[in-house]
Formats: structure tokens, C-alpha cells, sequence
């Protein structure tokens, strides 16, 4: 138990003097200074070898510490942290040189608060997710997103808008591009030179809005149209809900921290070239928490599907009754005009009757884009 309050070398002094008066009972004179017998005994036989001054506290640093830092070992972490200043000891730790002794992450922790080393502020992380979800393979699943739109240091540019596509099993990003506007012919090119480098993935989730959506009557945009040309599944996330793209999210504050605060760039071609050297570290430099501190690129390799130059024909059954959507975004049939989007107009989609007689739907590749009743219009 610890001293009574007041000045505790007083209180140190007075124990010890009454314990040495004749016929003292040392038990109960602990207990009425709260301590216990050993603490008792201890400070008796320091004051009787030292006096006054053995009633000090003692230093409670070792006698050695044969582990550690040497100054050759501070000055690589310290040259380390200079490189990678928003990197903490965990990440930091990977970087070192794995013979010999490997200091914790802690301790590069407790070397860079030494030398008033300081990470660059994280920011509003929001709450850490209670269910982690990932595919248990690359190209599964590609996440995509646009990182919201920052100004460029000239103020007569326009605004840069980064485009970001990361794979779900490996956090590897696919794709960074500066665009110059949420456009779906510059996510198509994009997407393009990915897709190339990288082959096809089977799935691709992204919001619902423009251009990976409509604005209205749930129809297919026409950069959804070309996905589904390719042979790509595409998903939405749910409204409202960005952890549905938690991982792209994440990989957004990540660029954030590391890159778009603490640079500015003058033009869309500097943007490139500062997502391009970014990016490079990220993917095979960078220890990911998630990934055992190991990069993104240990965990990926490119699809096996390729991307063709040319898109591949549409085939659909031999009973189905196929029509060619118009300008307006809609077909003709038995003299009815039933609308299925204009993102879809030029295409051809199927006609396939359901179980109930009346009742058919509208496909285009293997997705369902419609239902219609025929009793309603008759």
C-alpha cells in the first residue's frame, strides 16, 4: 500500500524513528503508516546503512539493457521515418533489416517521440469496422469510387477528381487516375488501360450514382452497359452506406493522409504524376495492418480473363425474341413501347415469357432490366 499524503521523506523519517524506539511493535506501526512488513524492513535497513539519504527513491533503470538501440539502429529508424513520415513503428519495424536483433514496434514508437518525431495527423478514421469481409481470392471482387474532388494550386485549372480501384482480397490498387470530371468516358478509359495491364475481374462494386448509375427509373447506365459487354457482374453499394465500400473508403483516407495533404499540384498532369509515384509505394512498399504488414502486391496477381480489343457478340437463346433498343430508350412490342433505358439504346436485349401468362421480362446478356405486363396495356 503506498505512504499516507504529506511530504513523504518526512513520513519515511518518521517511520524509521519510531520503529527504532525500544519495545516497538513493527507490525502494527506498518499497519498505521498503510505499508506493508517488507516495505517496513526494507526502508529500517537502508536508513541504517545510508541515513537519511538511503529514505531517497532509487532509480528503477537497469543496470544494463543489453537490447538496446545502438546509434547506428536509431539513425537508420530516424532515416527511415524521414522517408515515410506518416508511417508508425509497425510499418517502419517491416523496413528494417530482419538478421539480428529487430527492435518492437514499440520501442521505434519510443525512438521517434524521443528525437520529437511526430506522425502526420490521421484524422477522423470513424469507428473501426466490428466485421471484417474479404474475398478469398484477387480479381473476386474490384472496388470502385471517386475520391472527392480537391482544387489545384492553379486556380484557372480545373478541380482534379481521383478515380480509385482497389481489389478486395488484396487491397491492391488497380487503378489511380486524376480526372478532370466524373465522366463515364474517362472511367471507361481508365478502366481500359486497367484492364489490359491487369485482365478482367469477375465483379465490380460502386455507388449509385453518375456515372456508375441513373438518376432515375433504376435502368442501366451505359457504363454498366459496357461492363456487362465484357462479361463483368456489377453491384451498387447500398444508399448511405459507404462501408459497403469500406475498403476502398479506407484506402481514400490513406491517400488523404499521405499524399493530397501534405502536396499541392498545379495541374492535372502533376496529380498523375504524384498518383503515380504514390501508388508505387503503396502497392509494393507499404506494410498493410490487414495483410500481416506485408504489401498489397504479395497478396496479387492479375486475372486470367483478357481483355479483348473488340467486344464480344451478344448470344441469346434461340427462343427468345430479340429487339433492338431505339434512341429513346425503349423497344416495340405487339404494338406496345415499353421503355428500358436509355444507357441500353443501340442495344439488343431478349424477351423471355415468365410463369405467369402476360407477364415476360427483359434481359440484356444475363441481366434482368424489366418486367412488363401485357394485360395492363391491353
Amino acid at each position: 500500500m503506498p505512504w499516507k499524503e504529506c511530504s513523504l521523506m518526512s513520513s519515511r523519517l518518521e517511520f524509521v524513528k519510531l520503529a527504532q524506539a525500544p519495545d516497538t511493535n513493527i507490525k502494527a506501526l506498518c499497519e498505521a503508516f498503510g505499508i506493508s512488513r517488507k516495505t517496513g524492513y526494507k526502508w529500517l535497513q537502508r536508513y541504517g546503512e545510508n541515513g537519511d539519504a538511503g529514505l531517497n527513491d532509487r532509480s528503477r533503470r537497469p543496470h544494463c539493457s543489453p537490447f538496446r538501440s545502438n546509434e547506428s539502429e536509431e539513425a537508420a529508424i530516424l532515416a527511415l521515418h524521414d522517408a515515410y513520415p506518416c508511417w508508425g513503428g509497425r510499418k517502419l519495424a517491416k523496413l528494417l533489416p530482419s538478421e539480428g536483433h529487430r527492435p518492437h514496434f514499440t520501442t521505434i514508437d519510443a525512438i521517434l517521440k524521443r528525437h520529437h518525431r511526430h506522425l502526420a495527423p490521421l484524422g477522423d478514421g470513424g469507428k473501426p469496422a466490428s466485421k471484417r469481409f474479404e474475398h478469398e481470392a484477387p480479381n473476386l471482387l474490384w472496388q470502385m469510387d471517386f475520391k472527392g474532388h480537391f482544387a489545384l494550386t492553379d486556380s484557372r485549372a480545373q478541380r482534379c477528381h481521383p478515380l480509385t480501384v482497389l481489389d478486395d482480397h488484396s487491397r491492391f490498387n488497380i487503378c489511380l487516375v486524376a480526372c478532370s470530371a466524373e465522366t463515364a468516358e474517362q472511367v471507361e478509359t481508365a478502366l481500359t488501360r486497367a484492364f489490359r495491364e491487369y485482365g478482367l475481374p469477375e465483379r465490380i462494386t460502386c455507388d449509385n450514382g453518375v456515372p456508375w448509375g441513373t438518376t432515375g427509373r433504376d435502368t442501366l447506365s451505359t457504363l454498366e452497359v459496357w461492363l456487362l459487354r465484357l462479361g463483368i457482374r456489377v453491384g451498387h453499394s447500398r444508399p448511405y452506406h459507404p462501408q459497403t465500400q469500406g475498403k476502398d473508403e479506407r484506402f481514400h483516407r490513406t491517400l488523404k493522409r499521405e499524399l493530397l495533404d501534405r502536396f499541392g499540384f498545379n495541374s492535372i498532369e502533376r496529380c498523375q504524376e504524384g498518383f503515380n509515384r504514390w501508388r508505387n509505394e503503396y502497392n509494393l512498399i507499404r506494410p498493410h495492418h490487414s495483410l500481416g504488414e506485408n504489401p498489397p502486391i504479395s497478396r496479387y496477381r492479375p486475372s486470367g480473363r483478357r481483355f479483348p480489343e473488340s467486344l464480344p457478340p451478344i448470344e441469346y437463346d434461340d427462343a427468345d425474341e430479340v429487339r433492338k433498343v431505339k434512341t429513346s430508350g425503349q423497344i416495340s412490342y405487339k404494338r406496345n413501347r415499353i421503355f428500358v433505358g436509355e444507357g441500353l439504346k443501340g442495344q439488343l436485349v431478349a424477351i423471355r415469357p415468365t410463369a405467369t401468362d402476360g407477364v415476360l421480362k427483359v434481359f440484356f446478356c444475363s441481366r434482368e432490366v424489366r418486367t412488363f405486363d401485357l394485360r395492363e396495356t391491353a
